[in-house]
């Protein structure tokens, strides 16, 4: 049976937006996502159009679908059934924009191209393709359009990395008929996505909504599926960390140390080295009960260089 697809854009989160659809608790849909810039990001792009980015138009997302019975206090389960892939991302790095915005003040724009296995992030940096939806959300209850930049606890931009095909999340619904939206599709993202980007690209997405009556959530939850990608920490990490009383300045810490550690290893530079760290590192909290200061590590997976791209450490 063809499933409808769902092409309608948006630019914010608003219970007042005409939803463009209702859909009955186990529809399936189809969302033709567009990339994070409304495909104002093209495959011949200078990194100066980063600069000229129009910041209410960034992560579009398809939707909103009114649910039926849906209403506060009731739960929305998101199932990920599939993500069908462009074959080319970006990755950028937009000035003001980020984890280190202060340090790297320059725009900076990287192409990657991939396939159902890897982004071929350069010849001799390959990382496993791992797609995932970057903004699924419902429309928060407080009047007026809302950014999609930041998430919330309805959803959004949650930029959740695990949330690949076949996670079902669950979403706390705080207007009658949820309005669920998704856009934001990524080929692969590093934990915390530092520079502000992962590998950015358009892919269409299919998913199953469920309707789950009084089951109140405080926040967003999921259930994550096995992956069938390589173990990417299969061939060990170069780990950097942060050390600190504030989990900020030690994550900031942690991602510095580790743009220095690329550069000196590997021969990246610094602007090369953070836009690696955000489509491929994985930030942990270690260590947060030893008062007064607390432990950020940043696992960089040796396993997506080629064996001349990396020097010893």
């Amino acid at each position: 049976m063809d499933i409808r697809t769902i092409h309608d854009i948006q630019n914010c989160f608003d219970h007042a937006i005409e939803p463009v659809e209702t859909i009955a608790s186990g529809d399936r849909r189809r969302f033709d996502v567009q990339d994070a810039s409304g495909g104002l990001v093209g495959r011949d792009s200078e990194a100066e159009v980063l600069t000229r980015l129009p910041a209410e138009q960034l992560n579009p997302v398809c939707g909103p679908l009114y649910v039926a019975d849906a209403e506060p206090g009731d739960a929305l389960e998101i199932e990920l059934e599939s993500f069908e892939p462009a074959g080319w991302g970006w990755t950028g790095q937009i000035p003001g924009f980020g984890l280190l915005a202060d340090e790297f003040p320059e725009p900076w724009l990287h192409r990657s191209e991939y396939d159902s296995e890897y982004v071929y992030f350069r010849d001799d940096i390959r990382i496993p393709f791992r797609p995932f939806a970057g903004v699924i959300g419902l429309a928060p209850a407080a009047p007026g359009a809302h950014s999609i930049v930041p998430p919330r606890t309805c959803g959004g931009n949650l930029d959740i990395r695990d949330l690949i095909a076949g996670t079902r999340l669950y979403l706390p619904i705080e207007v009658p008929g949820a309005l669920l939206s998704i856009g934001d599709t990524h080929a692969c993202q590093g934990d915390g996505e530092i520079c502000g980007t992962a590998v950015e690209t358009s892919m269409a997405t299919t998913a199953t909504i469920r309707l789950h009556k009084q089951q109140s959530l405080p926040a967003p939850m999921f259930d994550m599926a096995a992956s069938d990608t390589p173990d990417i920490m299969a061939d060990g990490a170069i780990v950097t960390t942060g050390v600190g009383p504030d989990l900020m300045t030690a994550t900031r810490e942690a991602t510095r140390f580790m743009i220095d550690r690329l550069g000196r290893v590997a021969d990246l530079d610094p602007q090369t080295a953070y836009g690696l760290c955000s489509v491929a590192g994985q930030l942990r909290i270690s260590e947060v009960v030893d008062m007064p200061n607390w432990v950020v590590s940043y696992y960089m997976p040796k396993s997506i260089f080629t064996s001349k791209a990396l020097r010893a450490v």
